[in-house]
């Protein structure tokens, strides 16, 4: 059985030079820049942008009408829900070009970015952290951390499965056990 080819809706557009990895849907209203890699089995949802300089893992999940700029990176299994945004500018200015201070934004393996979430660029999101939907994202996020408001701050922790954890930190869903290390970090210690 061979590799699942791409899906690549006829509304979309995706520029030459351009590498999508097998199994991906690209739907409506899409436009992928030449420059963009973007892995396996990924999902490009409604009117979603990404630019030249943009790499996604696979399994990625973009859900409808979001940008994804030049220098921002979303590793494997990364969720970004319905309407959120990326920035890749700190001050912005219509009138004056700023496009040698971009800023990079790192979104690790297994994080969830919410509908609606914005996140300001030269930040890190931790792995299997979870930003809620309208939280506003201004500095680095720990891995497994629960982000909310504005500015979005950690108001608890989320498992790998996506489960709130409790003070006992163990997953109601698969059991996965973790520990704290510090007072901003946590870490699973068995899966």
């Amino acid at each position: 059985m061979g590799l699942p080819e791409v899906s690549i809706h006829p509304t979309a557009i995706v520029d030459e030079g351009a590498r999508i990895g097998p199994g991906s849907r690209v739907w409506h209203w899409v436009h992928v820049c030449g420059g963009a890699v973007i892995g396996e089995n990924c999902s490009l949802g409604q009117n979603v942008f990404v630019g030249n300089r943009v790499t996604l893992g696979n399994r990625v999940k973009v859900q409808n009408n979001v940008s994804i700029y030049d220098d921002i990176v979303l590793e494997d299994g990364v969720f970004c829900g319905p309407s959120c945004v990326f920035t890749n500018v700190i001050n912005p200015r219509a009138e004056i070009e700023r496009k040698s201070e971009y800023k990079p934004t790192t979104v690790e393996r297994g994080a969830t970015i919410g509908a609606n979430a914005t996140i300001v660029c030269g930040n890190r999101l931790g792995a299997y952290c979870f930003v809620a939907a309208g939280a506003v994202v201004t500095r680095d996020v720990p891995a497994f951390a629960l982000m909310a408001g504005l500015p979005a701050r950690r108001i608890g922790w989320m498992s790998k499965a996506g489960d709130r954890l409790g003070d006992e930190l163990v997953c109601s869903i698969d059991g996965s056990r973790y520990r704290l290390t510090g007072p901003e970090t946590l870490e699973e210690i068995s899966g």
